[in-house]
This record gives C-alpha cells, sequence and structure tokens, in this order.
C-alpha cells in the first residue's frame, strides 16, 4: 500500500492493470484483484488526481464552483480542505487539513481511522477561531458536503464553493500540500501507531507553518504570509519548540487536535 501511495503521487492516471507492473519492478508478488481491492481500501481511482477518500453523499447538496477566475489576493479569502491516506507500519488513517489558499497556511488539522465526518467538523470549528473566510473550496465528498459541516460554514456567512466531479486542479494547493507532507516526512518515516504519526505530523506542520519558505511565496513562510503582525510569527515559531516538549505527555484521541495558536 505505500508503494502504491507513492506511485499514484506520480502517475495518477494509473488504475489496477498497471499498479501491479510496477508493484512486480518492486519485487511484490501481488495480482490485478488485489490490488484492485488496495486501492479501493485507500481511495485511490484512476484519472482523478486526488485520492477519491471522500465519495459524494447520496442526497446532499452540491455546491457550485466559485473560483473559476477569480483573483486570490489575500488571506482568508479562500480556505480548502481535503482528505488523503497515511500510510503507518500497520494500518493507515486519514488525515485532513484546512488551509489558507493564499498563504498555504495550514490553520488546522485532524487524524481519523474512518471517514466518517467528525473529525472534518472538529477541524473546522478549530480553523474557524483564528478567522473567518469569504469562501470555503472542497471536493464534493460526503465529509464536506454533510449538512453540519456546511450549516457551519453558512452561519458563519461563508459562500460554499465545490469542486467539479474528477477536476483535481480546482484544488491544486492542497494536492501540493500533499505532495510535500508525504516526501518531506510520511516517507521518510514509518509511523508505529497512532501516537507516533500525531507527534511527528505535529511537528512537521508547525515547521511548514512557521520556518518552511516557499518559493511561490517569495521566499516567505506560510505563517509570514498569512500573519499581518510580524509578532504572531515570531509566537508561532516559539510554540514549535514547546510543543515538542509537550507532545510526548499528552493523551492522544483518534482524531486528533492542531496545535492551538490562541
Amino acid at each position: 500500500m505505500k508503494i502504491i501511495d507513492r506511485q499514484y503521487l506520480e502517475t495518477p492516471y494509473y488504475g489496477s492493470r498497471k499498479m501491479v507492473v510496477c508493484l512486480k519492478k518492486e519485487e511484490q508478488t501481488v495480482n490485478r484483484k488485489k490490488v484492485r481491492r488496495l486501492m479501493q481500501l485507500m481511495g485511490l481511482q484512476a484519472i482523478y488526481r486526488r485520492p477519491r477518500t471522500s465519495p459524494p453523499g447520496k442526497g446532499n447538496k452540491i455546491y457550485p464552483y466559485l473560483l473559476k477566475g477569480l483573483k486570490i489576493d489575500r488571506p482568508n479569502q479562500v480556505w480548502a480542505a481535503d482528505i488523503t491516506y497515511i500510510p503507518m507500519q500497520k494500518g493507515f488513517l486519514y488525515l485532513v487539513v484546512i488551509m489558507d489558499w493564499y498563504s498555504r497556511y495550514v490553520l488546522s488539522w485532524r487524524l481519523s481511522n474512518t471517514l466518517e465526518s467528525d473529525f472534518c467538523v472538529e477541524a473546522l470549528k478549530e480553523a474557524l477561531k483564528k478567522g473567518r473566510p469569504e469562501i470555503f473550496n472542497t471536493d464534493q465528498g460526503s465529509q464536506f458536503t454533510s449538512m453540519e459541516f456546511v450549516t457551519l460554514l453558512e452561519r458563519q456567512g461563508v459562500k460554499v464553493s465545490m469542486d467539479g466531479s474528477g477536476r483535481y486542479a480546482d484544488n491544486l494547493f492542497i494536492e501540493r500540500l500533499w505532495r510535500t507532507i508525504k516526501y518531506e516526512e510520511i516517507y521518510l518515516k514509518a509511523y508505529q501507531d497512532a501516537i507516533e504519526a500525531r507527534v511527528e505530523l505535529s511537528k512537521y506542520i508547525a515547521f511548514y507553518n512557521a520556518k518552511r519558505p516557499h518559493q511561490g511565496l517569495g521566499y516567505k513562510t506560510p505563517a509570514e504570509e498569512y500573519y499581518s503582525s510580524s509578532v504572531e510569527v515570531v509566537k508561532e515559531r516559539v510554540l514549535i519548540s514547546v510543543k515538542r516538549s509537550q507532545d510526548t505527555h499528552n493523551p492522544v484521541r483518534i482524531a486528533v487536535p492542531h496545535l492551538n495558536l490562541e
């Protein structure tokens, strides 16, 4: 599954037949039936650029895509959310991230061992403590079309936007974030369990926000671009070291809160 996940980032148009070929080159003895089953379990489907971890919910309202032709030029103008697969030595988890589109700043995140909508709603509640976007963009997955998720946005006066079916470019910045997190963090480590995944992802996302410069941001960090006050950036950098000392003592839930900066 780890090999499939890595290959899918490179070639999202590969179906089970070509995945079998890739796996055999990695000296993995598998047949197409097993590969198809594993891809379904991981939420992967050929042609779609992103893992289809969030199938549409039957009967849920689908909102129009509002970002076409829109110039995004400030923080809290557009937020986006998505879900991806996180491999561990035994089993796997799902990660949801809510990100400010303009600054690439990760506002909140959660880990879960199921694809129920609860962990996405929790992440949204935390993100809304830091600000309020004008538009919130997601795919058409059941987690994001659920009544609780959408109602939470509409009560805040936020316009809901949803990608067209199968259009990976609609949420491109989050797709880039998945690639960054997986190649710079997840693939370099083999998490033993959910506890280790929580601790290590917490450290990396704090680093990503406050210390990792982005070429697309003129080599600023997401925190520098998101916050108008330099004091907030310094505050976040300080909290990285504080978080490292606290993580080993904190109780762990399967649904994991992002670092609270307030």
